[in-house]
């Protein structure tokens, strides 16, 4: 059964087909959506950095909320020991592109959703041609060389970054958009400087349990369409932590730096 929308939205979906109006009908329902909302998630523009396990849902969920345009960028092929968590992906998809892996799926989810692969790694040489086409970046790289330079692009930009993390049972994730003004802190506020990679584990070292991304790529995936239609408090200046082994949310508030290096009063970044 499709849940018809109120007479008074009538009229915000007459640019609809049949099929969007089914496909569409439980976000056009809600209030804080309604026609318009839907209508900004079609004319959307999301970059999805990474297509493994936070990028996984990411990428499902924006697909079938009806965001118009996602890019993906990811440079490895989908592997056996993935699919315990990256599950936009299949076994037989191994050995396949991750982007074009995470193609199929989304168009097999959602034809409405223009796939933009990047097969490629992101770096200094080509960051600001890719994040030009995009309005918002969803961060769910698995290294901090990618993060920071991600991190410094979107403040320099003017990009919105929702970023995550996670590690075993534990994870994170903050809204930044420090471009629009001394409210907001950016990524550097928070984290200064890369610590050197043997000091972080990461998935192969330290292991990581499947459904955590799928905890904090949900809730990633939650605040991109929150800041596309511009409803509710978002994580900007926040920062939420969650461990599944107890069970527990915690949410900090998150200030900015005069004195960082990226959006402080003597910024020292000021180009990549």
């Amino acid at each position: 059964m499709v849940l018809a929308p109120p007479d008074d939205k009538i009229r915000n979906l007459m640019n609809f087909s049949e099929e969007q109006l089914h496909r569409y009908a439980r976000n056009i329902i809600l209030p804080e959506v309604g026609g318009e909302g839907q209508k900004k998630l079609l004319n959307s523009k999301v970059l999805v950095v990474g297509a493994g396990g936070l990028g996984a849902p990411v990428l499902l969920y924006l697909a079938a909320a009806g965001v118009g345009t996602i890019g993906i960028i990811d440079d490895d092929l989908v592997e056996l020991s993935n699919l315990q968590r990256q599950i936009i992906h299949g076994s037989s998809r191994i050995d396949m592109a991750k982007v074009e892996s995470s193609a199929l799926a989304i168009n097999e989810l959602n034809p409405d959703v223009c796939v933009i692969q990047h097969p490629m790694r992101l770096r200094k040489e080509n960051i600001k041609a890719i994040l030009n086409d995009y309005e918002i970046i969803a961060d769910g790289s698995d290294n901090f060389g990618t993060r920071f330079l991600l991190a410094d692009a979107a403040h320099l930009f003017g990009r919105t970054l929702v970023s995550a993390a996670i590690s075993r049972f534990e994870g994170q994730i903050s809204t930044f958009k420090s471009h629009k003004g001394s409210g907001f802190p950016c990524y550097r506020c928070l984290y200064n400087e890369a610590p050197p990679e043997e000091m972080v584990p990461n998935c192969v070292d330290g292991g990581v349990l499947g459904a955590l991304a799928g905890v904090l790529g949900s809730v990633q995936a939650i605040e991109i369409i929150k800041e596309v239609l511009g409803f509710g408090e978002t994580l900007a200046g926040k920062l939420l932590l969650y461990d599944a082994l107890e069970s527990t949310f915690r949410k900090v508030k998150l200030n900015r730096d005069p004195d960082c290096k990226l959006c402080g009063l003597n910024a020292s970044i000021v180009d990549i």
